[in-house]
């Protein structure tokens, strides 16, 4: 038994996932992003490419030209102000692949976490500052897993671009002797070819790791049987207490009908088992009202209760029982019971003109 509820054998509540979630515990693959994110950039620059390297080339001719147009005497700050025109340019032509990469990581981020803000996860833990749990960490076997999955990855990469090198050298010796700009042409073409190929081998690699760390999450968030009671009882309430609650929920439910009984003008019993307790307000119900019902003890207390306030009891069995089980408290009478809850009426009336007759005479 100690065993069974040491084990983690049981998947996490939603409630463990939203207090993981709120931890920054979370199912990401890094690889996935990187991968995702690398094709974009590399879309970005086949899409842009040739107009960048124009913007560069230009950029470059017009730096160096204007060495000519220099004074003999020019301070720093002239200096200052002529790079800081360089260097926003640059910034600006190479805007695409950078913007191209910082909405990749946000999209891609987004679409496997949604909105998360964590200050849990930045928050000082001094277990990574031990340095037997620091000892732990690294020799463990999620430590080893990524290992794995880096030197895997690295394979990958060397043999897909070993390959496109081996395939790109056959075209050297024709771009060494081709024009400049052709060999600037296709030499871009040429790392484009191999940045996309690199990006195609990191994404067939990625889903793998984002099935691992699917995994991996799910392990860590598995439960013990003792820990899911604890949490039943912390969410849904200890049996005990629950036991408890109806127990007065049924008490007050009890008084409360025992106050009702008094607007009742017959109580149909079956003579022990049940008791429903009607009222009929000419001109304002359409028909009677049960105001009161009870089993056993609480058919008791109602008869009791009636004796008190000298309310008629009538004996009926079959009426008792279907008014029970077919009319809920506030309910009228369903139109299949009118005739024998009007014969027990007329006869409740009856009694009393009757009794009123003589308390007269």
């Amino acid at each position: 038994m100690a065993q069974q509820g040491g084990e983690k054998t049981e998947r996490a509540t939603p409630k463990k996932r939203r207090e993981a979630r709120e931890r920054g515990q979370i199912i990401k693959s890094h690889d996935l992003v990187t991968a995702l994110s690398l094709l974009l950039i590399f879309l970005a620059l086949s899409a842009f490419g040739y107009t960048m390297v124009n913007g560069l080339s230009g950029l470059l001719k017009g730096f160096l030209g204007a060495g000519a147009s220099l004074p003999k005497s020019y301070d720093i700050a002239s200096m200052r102000s002529l790079l800081g025109g360089v260097v926003l340019r640059m910034a600006y032509i190479l805007l695409i692949p950078l913007a191209a990469a910082f909405l990749g990581a946000l999209v891609f981020n987004y679409l496997q976490v949604g909105f998360l803000f964590s200050t849990k996860a930045a928050a000082p833990k001094f277990s990574r500052i031990n340095m037997i749990e620091g000892f732990k960490r690294i020799f463990s076997r999620k430590t080893l897993v990524e290992l794995l999955k880096s030197i895997l990855r690295l394979a990958i990469l060397v043999k897909v671009g070993y390959d496109q090198y081996m395939l790109q050298v056959q075209m050297t010796p024709q771009l060494m002797r081709g024009e400049v700009a052709l060999t600037a042409s296709q030499t871009m073409e040429m790392l484009l070819s191999m940045g996309f190929k690199l990006a195609i081998a990191l994404a067939v690699f990625a889903p793998f790791d984002y099935l691992y760390q699917w995994w991996s999450y799910e392990r860590e968030l598995r439960m013990t049987k003792q820990e899911l009671r604890d949490e039943y009882k912390l969410t849904e309430g200890n049996p005990q207490t629950k036991s408890r609650i109806r127990q007065k929920q049924r008490q007050m439910s009890g008084a409360r009908m025992m106050q009702a009984v008094a607007e009742a003008d017959v109580v149909i019993t079956n003579p022990t088992h049940f008791a429903v307790a009607l009222s009929y307000k000419e001109g304002v119900n359409k028909a009677p009202v049960v105001v009161a019902k009870g089993t056993d003890y609480l058919a008791k207390k109602i008869r009791e209760r009636a004796a008190e306030l000298r309310i008629a009891v009538v004996e009926n069995r079959e009426l008792a029982r279907g008014l029970y089980f077919f009319c809920d408290i506030n309910q009228e009478v369903p139109e299949d019971m009118y005739q024998a809850v009007a014969e027990v009426l007329a006869y409740v009336y009856r009694l009393k003109h009757r009794v009123g007759r003589r308390a007269r005479a």
